[in-house]
Order: structure tokens, then sequence, then C-alpha cells
């Protein structure tokens, strides 16, 4: 899958490797683009919005699906906060599968899921807290979240599971941010299910905007 070039009128604020398994943050200021790349395919990104000067502003599962009236977040999704603003709207997406649903990984649920012998094995929740931390956040901040690149199909009964991902390498999804948002990523670590074909790559991430002049 090749990228969108960038036009030569883009300024390129950030150009980013996110290492398997590790945590990664950054503002993306108000007309900026956020672009997460899935370098490998198969490698669930999961993240988290907030309002850079309210962090008690962030992402809201349930508004973001309620106001585009669908399961999954794609092309043309405006991403909403918990006071019903958007917060990003996405405007390119090579993949098309992205979960709003399954939530991250943590320590706990890994252990109840697959085995007292997972307890210590990294996860998500866990990368969320660390880069939560640099930015005056605590456990209590760490709300339901987006996986980018993540399949979880939904049944007719409302049942869903993770499965094998879609994403192939070099797709990618572009969102503009609607205000200045903070971004926390957690690159999965996880190894006991489909969401990273078991072996969790590294993933890029681009911050650009348009050149004034």
């Amino acid at each position: 899958m090749t990228m969108n070039p960038l036009p030569a009128s883009v300024r390129i604020v950030l150009d980013t490797e996110i290492a398997a398994r590790a945590p990664w943050s950054a503002i993306i200021r108000k007309e900026q683009t956020l672009r997460i790349i899935d370098s490998h395919g198969q490698q669930a990104v999961d993240t988290l919005f907030y309002c850079a000067s309210d962090p008690q502003e962030r992402y809201s599962g349930q508004d973001t699906l309620r106001a585009q009236g669908s399961a999954y977040v794609g092309t043309g999704t405006r991403i909403m906060s918990n006071e019903g603003r958007t917060m990003l709207r996405v405007v390119a997406d090579s993949c098309g599968l992205h979960d709003t649903s399954a939530g991250a990984c943590s320590c706990e649920s890994n252990t109840v899921r697959f085995g007292h012998g997972t307890r210590y094995l990294h996860a998500c929740r866990e990368n969320f807290l660390i880069e939560a931390a640099k930015h005056g956040l605590s456990k209590r901040d760490i709300v339901p979240n987006l996986n980018f690149f993540m399949n979880v199909p939904i049944d007719p009964s409302g049942n869903f599971t993770v499965v094998d991902g879609v994403s192939k390498p070099g797709d990618h999804i572009d969102m503009v941010a609607e205000m200045d948002v903070l971004c926390l990523i957690s690159n999965c670590p996880q190894i006991n299910n489909p969401c990273n074909g078991f072996f969790p790559t590294p993933i890029r991430v681009m911050i650009f905007e348009a050149q004034e002049g």
C-alpha cells in the first residue's frame, strides 16, 4: 500500500517511529494533521485523545459512534469529546477498519482471558499510564479508547471479538485536529490474540500542517 503523498505546501512538524510495544504522546495543534501509519500491517494502535487545555474533556467512544451512527471509525468520522465537541476529523483512511468498542488490554484482563502466566506481560493500559503521568494525568483519566487498525466484527446479537487484522503495510489514517489535542498512543504489545498478528511491530506517526505564505 502506497501512502498518499504529501503536497509541497505541507510542513512536516514531526515524523517518528514508535517501537513495537512502546508508548508515545504528543500535542497536535488545531488544524494540524495527525497521520498514523501501520508500517508492517496488522498492528493495533490503541489511542486516546484529550483537550490539551483541559484534559477533563476527552475522547468519548459513545458520543463518536452516536454522532456518526456507525460502530466503526473511518473517513468522515468526527472524533467526539465527552463535551459533545469535535476533537478531530478523519479525512483519509486506507484501511477502513478501526474499532472503538473492544478497549485496551491490561495486566488484569490478560490474566482473566489468557491465564495467570500472562499476568506480568506488558499491556496497553500500563503504556497509557506511563504517558499520562508525563502530562499530569493518572489512572482515573484513562477512558475507553480507539483501536486503529484493529478488526473487531460485531455479530447481529451484539457480540464481538478480536480477529485477524486486515491492514496492510503502509496503511494509514489521517485526522485533522479541530482543537489543540493531547494524543496518547500505546503501540499494542498484545501477543495472546490476533490484534497484532501475534507479533507486535513498529508504527510511524507524522504530524504536518499547511505552510504559511
